[in-house]
């Protein structure tokens, strides 16, 4: 009851001095609301770039050819040389086969949902009457779409039947479309266009119009001149282009839901181990995004932790107006002591009274603070472009500090107040 009876005076004593509580407040309201800002901006920051990666495939794991760490040759002397003759072409020899793709996705059929294989096979230019249109051409197998986020606009994607027949199909953007056919995505599936690729033209027949989406909001390229990319059967890239058997990368499309995909990555490094093993110039690399994610948002945090803590600062300066305004408020109300104590009051119950008024000061600035923060924290969220998301942990532990600054620069007024003699507190005028 003692303590309920304090929370009320304190908020009594709050509302009789509206002005001075709220230029009190001001400097914890700055502080906590500086910091929750800061907090949900990097909170929003976190949580869209892991979106983004998972979009981009973050579950997804590259497994490719890495040239192998140079062997050191000790002589004598002490002296260390570099293994020399060392080659850095990729032979047929070394790429990753049919074979042992085959024999991965028997080893592992729970974890692998599919596998994506991409061939860069060359830049050209499409034309249809005056208008150009810029394309970057893909090989790639029917896996691939299973490894990227790709819509549909019409017709179909690459299949497995357009692979072994080494057709001459392609997929194209609507970028295309509309540059050279007025965006008529269905008019222009099975349609001939010729591809010139270092002033030789290629034949292919449209099977399907996909969205092209800009990988950044900064292009320095114009629409018509942007360069977007195309799709062919990886078998008939690999024809046009002459390469030897094998690939040099592939994708891994994880099952849902796989715990540990770093662990998993591990795991394939140690299956091609064997095939590998003899291979003095190569080895095999396994990749993933998460561990990518993972750092920048590490880093993220480190650098909003550092300005919050920077930003904080100001809560140094909140607590000691708090503290100020407390020893005022302790002159102010000698009398009140005086009687209070010559009425039987322990010194523990004026210390009390003191320390609570000063954490609902506290209590109440930083709930301000708190609104305060989120409401600036979101705008520049949006202003970003991402969406705004509550750092519950953060407001949280704001809440909590702003009683324990309450707490302690309340002491000090506190057992001021409690340590006046009732005599003299009395004939206080």
């Amino acid at each position: 009851m003692l303590i309920l009876e304090n929370i009320k005076l304190a908020f009594g004593a709050l509302r009789a001095n509206k002005m001075r509580g709220f230029l009190t407040m001001l400097g914890i309201i700055i502080g906590i609301g500086s910091v929750i800002a800061i907090m949900t901006v990097s909170s929003s920051l976190s949580t869209s770039i892991s979106v983004s990666f998972q979009e981009m495939g973050a579950n997804n794991i590259t497994v490719g050819l890495k040239q192998s760490g140079e062997e050191e040759e000790v002589r004598q002397n002490g002296m260390r040389f570099g293994a020399s003759g060392r080659s850095g072409t990729v032979e047929e020899e070394d790429r990753i086969t049919d074979e042992m793709l085959e024999a991965l996705t028997a080893r592992f059929p729970d974890q692998i949902e599919a596998i994506a294989i991409s061939e860069s096979v060359a830049e050209g230019a499409v034309r249809e009457g005056g208008s150009t249109a810029n394309i970057s051409i893909s090989g790639i197998n029917e896996d691939y779409f299973a490894s990227s986020d790709m819509t549909l606009l019409a017709g179909r994607k690459i299949k497995k039947a357009d692979l072994e027949g080494k057709k001459k199909v392609i997929m194209v953007s609507d970028k295309v479309v509309d540059n050279l056919f007025d965006g008529k995505y269905e008019e222009v599936l099975w349609k001939d266009i010729n591809v010139e690729i270092n002033g030789v033209y290629t034949s292919y027949y449209i099977v399907g119009v996909y969205k092209y989406e800009e990988n950044s909001s900064f292009s320095s390229a114009s629409d018509e001149d942007a360069v977007t990319a195309a799709y062919i059967p990886l078998t008939t890239g690999k024809e046009q282009i002459h390469v030897d058997d094998g690939y040099d990368r592939f994708t891994v499309v994880t099952a849902a839901g796989l715990p540990g995909v770093s662990d998993f990555a591990q795991e394939l490094e140690t299956f091609f181990h064997p095939y590998y093993a003899a291979n003095d110039d190569f080895e095999i690399a396994a990749t993933t995004m998460e561990s990518m994610t993972e750092s920048m948002n590490d880093m993220i945090q480190t650098v909003s932790a550092a300005i919050a803590f920077i930003a904080g600062i100001s809560l140094l300066v909140g607590g000691i107006g708090v503290m100020n305004i407390m020893l005022v408020s302790i002159t102010e109300r000698t009398r009140e002591i005086g009687t209070r104590k010559a009425l039987g009051a322990k010194n523990s119950f004026i210390r009390l009274q003191f320390i609570i008024e000063s954490m609902i000061l506290c209590l109440v600035g930083g709930c301000l603070g708190i609104l305060l923060g989120f409401g600036l924290g979101a705008a520049a969220a949006m202003l970003l472009g991402y969406s705004a998301t509550a750092p519950v942990a953060a407001i949280l532990i704001a809440v909590g500090f702003s009683m324990a600054i309450g707490l302690f620069f309340g002491c000090y007024p506190a057992n001021k107040a409690a340590k006046l003699d009732p005599i003299e507190a009395l004939r206080y005028e």
